[in-house]
């Protein structure tokens, strides 16, 4: 029996067109089902689509999603947030789950290196890094002949963190017990006199134990203090990352003070072992002091929640200015933190002030401000009321109320928005928080983990974390379309660089050529079961101990600096040809950074950067014949025929390349790989020789044995003869030596 449609059975038809859509729509941004629907219910398409006389029911799947892509593209963005990493999470509860001791997992790894005088822990935010460093600081003081224990943190803040804590309720032999007038980050006072208390607690007829300050009091109090009084003393040094190897860097000059001329101890803690500049946070040989270092990463802390069970990192392009862009960004249901752009920053289109009230316009309508916590009343325009928190604000009285008010939430209920500017990162705990969108460029790693570390705090009610990043899309009419193009690559970088730090890792071995039956089943078995997912290489060159070191404790940083190289951020989106990353991009910046390296190191060391980046956040798929794959650029690889001869063609970023080319029109990508290419650095000879010996022959295969010219068309083409042209001259060169 046929049916006819109309305004009173149309809702029996529309749930199968939507559910088709969606699926369309979470595939092509990598979102899941669930946000897809959400977002296209709430569409103007939908609308139309239900709305019988518009006759859009008779559209199919496809016509109804470009119909909804169009709408899109209309509000001013070329589509919604694209999820350049999204992962899954086991919720095994491992991370919060206590020892004995009353000790977490990560906790536990340190306490079992605690007998070292050095130690450098690398672990995310809500890992538990305060009590780790409490449990370590109080056996040393009770049984490695340690006299004081001096905690040093950022900012006054951050001290809550090492505030007094029972830890003998739960399995400990001892509390962590500070006297407040010790506690210099809690004590009222001038820099002065907190300088004086801490000169005073290390003298020896001190009885106090246990001291707490900022970073700020520790450099400028140390300055007056001689070493015999440092020695035997235990030094717990939070936020790492803000020491440097740099002269200037007055806490990093003071930790090599205390490594080279005393007999202090140190325990050096960070959620980001990485710098907004290029300046490495320790000096090489101070580096090795501290090595292994404990790497605890945070897909094991994520992995090991209760309730969180998913992160996606993307971006949302804007065209003009960013507000016409958040009414699709901003989920109002969604707990979200929101940083405007810096006040001197392109995307900055009026004072801060009004920025906020613009984004506070766009929730909807306030209704009411309570005055003793300044928390805004804002009615949403279907009629929900939201407590929304403005941090921008400057006014003393108001920001100090609204922070207390912030530092003493105890529930969901608590707060649904809050907007910030430099504030509301390191440190600043919201558990309930489930989006960050951060407007604008953010070049330093260490401040995309700190904002993302916001809103993956596990909390009942949770299984998602959503970090966005509103970023302006390159446009050719624009002036400055290079800085636009730079600015544009910089966030593809730093997205890309999130997904090395969040998503679980492979790690690599040399596969052997022949295994015994014994070996064949073990390995089998170690498939099933490995955590580490471990995945065999033919032919792998094996690491020497230095080059397997870097590989071991030090591929995150190196993966960092890769990353934020103008080489290999180009090479994302460009047109570089595969092996010009693989061969000439990636050794070469692993030499400059490690420039005691062999050429057999570097090539160890690159191959398992190269590898790691393309197989990151990739899963082993089986088909029905028991065969193992796991997908490698654009293609799948049988595990059994991985090997080396594969990685050279391997385009680490291909996957991150297919999902923005979708996200841009064909003009905007033709004016970006347009700029990278009249940007580009000049040749070198490691690429003249890889271009003129490997690509030349095949250019010339493909176009009836022609050379190219400098005014060929196609981009490799003219980067072809630009080789030919600089190897030409080269030799010219060194036949005028000769003569």
């Amino acid at each position: 029996m046929n049916l006819e449609i109309s305004d009173k059975n149309l809702y029996l038809l529309l749930p199968s067109k939507v559910s088709r859509l969606a699926q369309i729509y979470a595939h092509e941004s990598h979102i899941t089902i669930i946000e897809a629907m959400r977002r296209f219910y709430n569409s103007e398409t939908y609308k139309k689509l239900a709305d019988e006389t518009t006759k859009l029911w008779h559209y199919g799947p496809v016509a109804l999603y470009q119909e909804f892509m169009d709408e899109l593209n209309r509000k001013g963005t070329n589509m919604a947030i694209n999820n350049l990493v999204n992962i899954e999470y086991a919720q095994t509860g491992q991370s919060s789950t206590t020892n004995e001791l009353g000790m977490r997992e990560m906790q536990a790894m340190v306490y079992e290196q605690k007998h070292r005088q050095y130690l450098l822990v690398k672990a995310p935010p809500a890992s538990g890094k305060s009590r780790a460093m409490m449990f370590v600081a109080l056996d040393k003081l009770a049984n490695q002949d340690i006299r004081k224990v001096i905690v040093a943190v950022p900012e006054k803040s951050i001290g809550r963190s090492f505030r007094n804590t029972n830890l003998k309720e739960y399995g400990f032999f001892e509390d962590w017990k500070v006297a407040p007038y010790y506690n210099l980050c809690d004590s009222l006072g001038s820099e002065t006199s907190k300088r004086k208390v801490l000169r005073e607690f290390l003298k020896p007829e001190d009885k106090a134990k246990i001291l707490v300050c900022t970073h700020s009091t520790l450099r400028n109090a140390m300055k007056e203090i001689p070493n015999e009084l440092l020695n035997n003393v235990f030094f717990g040094i939070d936020e790492f990352h803000h020491t440097s190897a740099d002269a200037n860097n007055n806490l990093g000059e003071l930790i090599r003070r205390l490594l080279n001329e005393t007999s202090a101890h140190i325990l050096a803690m960070t959620g980001s072992y990485f710098r907004g500049d290029d300046i490495p946070v320790m000096r090489p040989e101070d580096e090795a002091k501290f090595q292994p270092t404990i790497n605890y990463n945070y897909y094991q802390q994520l992995s090991g929640y209760k309730y969180l069970k998913s992160l996606g990192i993307g971006y949302q392009f804007f065209t003009g200015k960013y507000i016409t862009a958040i009414p699709e960004a901003l989920d109002t249901t969604k707990k979200t933190l929101i940083h405007i752009p810096n006040v001197n920053s392109k995307p900055t289109y009026a004072s801060k002030y009004d920025q906020a009230a613009d984004i506070i316009n766009c929730i909807g309508e306030i209704i009411d401000i309570d005055y003793e916590h300044y928390i805004y009343r804002v009615r949403t325009p279907d009629g929900r009321i939201l407590k929304v928190g403005d941090l921008v604000e400057d006014v003393p009285s108001r920001r100090e109320a609204l922070q207390a008010y912030l530092q003493r939430m105890n529930s969901r209920d608590s707060l649904d928005i809050l907007i910030a500017l430099g504030t509301a990162k390191e440190g600043f705990d919201w558990t309930w928080c489930e989006c960050c969108i951060t407007i604008g460029i953010r070049s330093s790693l260490t401040e995309i983990v700190q904002i993302i570390g916001r809103c993956t705090r596990d909390c009942e009610g949770k299984s998602h974390a959503q970090f966005i990043n509103l970023i302006p899309c390159p446009d050719a009419a624009q002036e400055d379309v290079s800085m636009a193009v730079n600015d544009f690559l910089k966030a593809i970088s730093v997205s890309l660089l999130m997904e090395q730090v969040m998503a679980p890792r492979w790690t690599f071995r040399t596969k052997r050529e022949e295994n015994t039956p014994e070996e064949e089943e073990a390995k089998q078995q170690r498939r099933k079961t490995d955590r580490k997912h471990t995945i065999d290489v033919e032919g792998l060159p094996t690491p020497t101990e230095r080059a397997q070191a870097i590989i071991d404790n030090d591929l995150d940083t190196l993966i960092a600096t890769t990353l934020s190289d103008r080489r290999i951020r180009e090479a994302i989106i460009g047109t570089d040809m595969t092996e010009i990353i693989t061969q000439v991009y990636f050794p070469k910046i692993i030499a400059e950074k490690y420039k005691d390296l062999t050429e057999e190191e570097v090539d160890q060391v690159s191959k398992h950067a190269i590898l790691t980046i393309a197989t990151q956040g990739q899963d082993i798929t089986t088909d029905d014949n028991g065969n193992k794959f796991i997908r490698l650029a654009n293609k799948f690889v049988n595990l059994d025929n991985l090997s080396i001869n594969l990685i050279d063609s391997i385009n680490p970023f291909q996957r991150a390349y297919e999902i923005l080319s979708k996200s841009l029109t064909p003009e905007v990508l033709r004016t970006i790989q347009y700029e990278i290419e009249e940007h580009k650095e000049e040749m070198s000879r490691e690429e003249a020789i890889l271009l003129f010996t490997k690509y030349l022959p095949k250019w010339r295969e493909e176009h009836n044995g022609q050379i190219p010219t400098l005014n060929e068309a196609d981009a490799n083409g003219r980067r072809i003869a630009m080789a030919i042209e600089y190897l030409r001259k080269l030799k010219q060169q060194s036949l005028a030596k000769k003569q």
